[in-house]
């Protein structure tokens, strides 16, 4: 992956935007809002896309999913967007994902995972996974630059049918990620976002753009719910992954201050790993009774049981609900199966196999690998989100104790001997929009705080916060007024160093790492790390390694890390030739300095910087020398 950071695009200052657009490029959907600067109009974006065959319509999310047709489906004038000339190729939206959940060899879903995945190059055209069409696939990169070109033709429509001329670079667009996203796949997003049309994007963390929404749709009342010392728990579980973050509430001045003190790692766990539970339970019960479904019959299935599950959930009066698996026949009503979901097996497959009253010792089981196994995404070996959760703040603890300046943030009482104990929590994801799962974390956190209670923030809006908030955020940016959460980066960073030592048969000495970012570096922000030089290969293929940790906050700037392997995370790595410094061979060592730089809009910049010289490096998706 030749991606550490990113160099974007010069774009219009924030002061001069006209709005503020806000985007959740969720992984099962996608959703934005708007601020308009100089009004009081603010909202959701009603996003125009294909219902079916010459059927368009709104609606408040675009599903993010992607349909490659076959080239004789459909006429390409059936599928015409307002926007488009032709409606020819890959569709988007409702229809791709209600159509293609019938011809799923052509349903491209979860490409936002893919970003983050570090075993398939997300820029390849892999997607659909595991598919035998003939038509040209589609990259990650691809599918997501297509999802963010649909919500922004999409919003510039709604706007002129509304009267409203906009030209996309007046605003100040926030993108969101998670605040598990990797560099590379932040990285991969901004691209994205450019190849869409964005000039000018700012990456936010989910969880804060929906402690943002929380807080704007409690007004000043958010004062009165939290108190210095508070460790707020953002529990975020959309329909494909599993996010968590952790933010401290603290007084200084006698005014309230936030600021994000830890973040989770990426967990391919959700609503839809729920659903695919209940479809099997039910499968099971029609086993029984003698009826079998075909594969087709079983997607049905899934579906239906998605929307079983909702219904009991909503209505808690509700005993059960029949449920009705179509077939493709001639004959609909003869092969149509029932089967029926009642509240108890509901409970019992989401509540108990999702949601379990564990222990905080209680940690997700690692199983041994299989010698061979098949390539795709890194899902979660382990169902149960509890243990997930408990691992987080597990690891916060460790990552909060590592800086006297966390420490300083939390209560006493939230630091527990194993684990912080969060004394609130901000629910979001639709996972959240039920009353019994949101129930059920609080009693889980609970217990672990020995029966001590665990409040949830009130006002949240798990579907839409993420957009509100980002939206929100792009107003605060872009007039300087509101709070802002402080945060910075989400990780410390660090670049692997080949030790200096004598060679020793049959011994290979451990690879070390400096770090170049420490945890924390604000926007806006450079170090120069000139305590010591490190020498840098010029004029000859050289190995760049990049290593992160979420639970180093104490890492200094120029600190080395012994053994990187062992006590860090790698990211990615790299192969580059580095030109050759006038008045030196090629493969020389020179003396380097670095300069890292976190930029206004999030980015990090490496520089590597000659000590004998003005020459310096940059690493990026190329590494060039200025």
């Amino acid at each position: 992956m030749e991606s550490f950071v990113h160099n974007s695009s010069a774009g219009r200052d924030a002061s001069g935007a006209r709005f503020s657009l806000g985007i959740d490029l969720g992984t099962s959907n996608s959703a934005v809002a708007v601020e308009e600067l100089d009004t009081d109009r603010t909202g959701m974006v009603e996003i125009t896309q294909l219902l079916g065959p010459n059927r368009v319509g709104e609606k408040l999310t675009l599903p993010s999913a992607i349909y490659i047709p076959h080239p004789n489906e459909f006429p390409a004038d059936r599928l015409r967007l307002p926007w488009q000339e032709s409606g020819a190729g890959p569709i988007v939206g409702h229809f791709a994902r209600e159509h293609g959940a019938l011809i799923p060899d052509r349903l491209v879903t979860s490409a936002k995972s893919w970003l983050s995945n570090f075993h398939i190059d997300p820029t390849k055209p892999v997607l659909p996974w595991k598919s035998d069409i003939k038509e040209e696939k589609l990259s990650a990169l691809e599918c997501s630059r297509r999802y963010l070109e649909h919500l922004k033709e999409g919003f510039l429509y709604a706007e002129r049918a509304q009267g409203r001329t906009w030209n996309i670079n007046e605003g100040q667009v926030v993108l969101t990620v998670p605040a598990s996203f990797d560099e590379v796949a932040r990285n991969l997003t901004l691209e994205a976002a450019q190849a869409a049309g964005f000039e000018r994007v700012i990456l936010l963390e989910e969880p804060q753009a929906a402690f943002y929404a929380w807080m704007g749709q409690s007004g000043t009342d958010w004062r009165n719910q939290v108190s210095p010392g508070d460790i707020i728990l953002v529990c975020d579980v959309g329909g494909g992954t599993a996010d968590f973050s952790l933010i401290a509430i603290a007084e200084r001045e006698g005014n309230l201050e936030v600021e994000r003190i830890s973040v989770g790692e990426h967990i391919l766990l959700g609503g839809d790993n729920m659903d695919l539970a209940l479809a099997y339970t039910l499968r099971a019960q029609l086993e029984a009774a003698g009826k079998t479904i075909d594969d087709w019959q079983f997607l049905a299935l899934v579906h239906a049981a998605s929307n079983a599950k909702v219904n009991l959930f909503t209505d808690l009066s509700l005993p059960e609900t029949q449920i009705a698996v179509p077939s493709r026949g001639s004959s609909l009503l003869a092969k149509t199966v029932s089967v029926k979901l009642d509240r108890a097996t509901v409970e019992q497959v989401v509540l108990d196999g999702f949601f379990p009253l564990t222990k905080p010792s209680d940690l997700p089981q690692e199983t041994r690998g299989a010698g061979l196994r098949e390539l795709g995404l890194p899902y979660a070996a382990d169902p149960v989100i509890s243990k997930h959760l408990a691992r987080f703040l597990t690891r916060s603890l460790i990552n909060v104790k590592n800086s006297e300046t966390l420490v300083s943030l939390v209560n006493s009482q939230a630091l527990g001997s194993d684990y912080i104990k969060p004394s609130a929590v901000l629910f979001n994801g639709g996972v959240f929009n039920a009353a019994p799962t949101r129930k059920r974390v609080l009693d889980l956190l609970t217990s672990w705080n020995d029966g001590a209670p665990v409040r949830e923030l009130q006002g949240s809006q798990p579907d839409l916060a993420v957009a509100k908030g980002a939206a929100l955020y792009g107003r605060n940016r872009a007039t300087g007024k509101g709070i802002r959460i402080k945060a910075g980066t989400a990780r410390s960073y660090y670049v692997g160093l080949e030790s200096t030592m004598p060679a020793i048969p049959g011994f290979k000495p451990p690879i070390k790492a400096v770090c170049v970012v420490p945890q924390g570096m604000e926007e806006g922000s450079e170090l120069l790390i000139d305590q010591r030089e490190f020498g840098l290969m010029i004029g000859q293929p050289a190995d760049f390694r990049f290593f992160a940790s979420e639970v180093r906050s104490g890492d200094g700037p120029g600190q080395i890390i012994p053994n990187a392997e062992r006590e860090l995370e790698e990211t990615s790595s790299v192969q580059v030739t580095l030109p050759a410094v006038e008045g030196f061979p090629e493969g020389q060592t020179i003396p380097v300095i670095i300069n890292p730089v976190v930029t206004e809009l999030g980015n990090l910049e490496l520089w590597m910087k000659h000590t004998r010289s003005d020459r310096r490096w940059k690493l990026e998706f190329q590494l060039r020398m200025e």
